[in-house]
């Protein structure tokens, strides 16, 4: 079966939005998602991540990925420990890279 890239967005739960509510709990399960996204690299399934910069009910994070089902693209998100534990809620889209630097059609 053929690889398909997907997109989720990630945001911060709304009490997640004021640093001074993080604990060392959520610190450790940020640390635990760059992990997992770091995994998802190695692995080759990983094409981008990234985060708008700033702590506030705007800041967004994105994670592009390949998988060869919607269901393995779903398993993948929801396995995100950020969104596994609750500091994040997550929606994911199917997605196709157009441009990137460095490739060229």
């Amino acid at each position: 079966m053929e690889t398909q890239q997907f997109i989720y967005k990630l945001k911060l739960v709304d009490r997640w939005t004021t640093e001074k509510n993080w604990t060392e709990k959520e610190n450790d399960t940020v640390a635990r998602h760059f992990q997992y996204l770091t995994k998802l690299l190695d692995d080759k399934t990983l094409i981008f991540a990234g985060k708008t910069k700033g702590l506030n009910p705007s800041t967004f994070g994105i994670v592009i990925f390949q998988a060869e089902t919607d269901d393995e693209a779903e398993s993948i998100m929801i396995q995100d420990p950020a969104v596994k534990e609750g500091i994040m809620t997550a929606e994911l889209f199917p997605f196709q890279v157009a441009l990137m630097q460095g490739q060229r059609p």
